[in-house]
């Protein structure tokens, strides 16, 4: 998942950014709220984390410009703005969630996986397709209930994929999952993934359509919603 962290510290930035991409997140990284606008007007996030007190516009006229073009990319505000007043105004401007700091790393992490699931239209933390079970908040995955190791990346394709069953996902559309910006991308790197996970989980589990992309088949059960 691709994450858009905006954050003027450098000290917190490096600590989540880090954090996040260990846990295989893609997290582009800027520090104020006119180079976030100007990402988030050039390419696809699944989510925003966003600081409120930011130099030159603040995080506030980051939510309204973005809600205002109708930009429904979730935001998670992180700040050290606790007032109610600044809780209300986040929220009211466009915030999904609001999160004070100082907090704690895994609290973060919860917080973020609860609002993908949402904006995937899943309410279930752990969730299950065609004998695949995988769990967010551990990072475990079982197939017929035996354990899989997976790496974080093949772990953040998976993920992608099994949120929207049916949903064809191009490589292009991975790597922007998988990758930040300056990280580099071996040309052949989702293809490597999605092999690796064939042999884990099955070469049935994941199809492809040539030229298009990736996904999961979607079982009898969900064709029929």
């Amino acid at each position: 998942m691709r994450v858009l962290l905006v954050e003027d510290d450098r000290m917190i930035g490096q600590a989540v950014q880090t954090a996040l991409r260990q846990d295989g997140y893609a997290v582009d990284w800027v520090r104020d709220a006119e180079a976030a606008d100007t990402a988030l007007s050039a390419g696809r996030f699944d989510m925003v984390l966003l600081d409120l007190g930011l130099p030159g516009r603040d995080g506030v006229w980051l939510l309204r410009t973005m809600r205002g073009r109708h930009d429904t990319t979730p935001v998670l505000i992180v700040t050290a703005r606790d007032e109610v007043s600044d809780r209300v105004a986040g929220l009211d401007a466009g915030a999904d969630d609001y999160l004070v700091k100082p907090f704690d790393l895994e609290e973060l992490g919860a917080r973020i996986r609860a609002l993908l699931r949402r904006s995937a239209g899943r309410g279930e933390s752990v969730f299950e397709h065609r004998g695949v079970r995988i769990d967010p908040s551990t990072r475990e995955v079982s197939r017929d209930g035996e354990p899989v190791t997976l790496s974080p990346r093949e772990f953040a394709v998976l993920e992608a994929l099994m949120l929207r069953p049916g949903a064809i996902l191009s490589r292009s559309q991975l790597e922007d999952r998988l990758y930040g910006w300056g990280e580099s991308i071996e040309s052949n790197a989702v293809e490597v993934y999605i092999h690796g996970l064939r042999r884990k989980l099955g070469h049935d589990f994941i199809q492809n359509v040539r030229g298009v992309g990736y996904f999961v088949p979607r079982t009898d059960a969900q064709e029929d919603r």
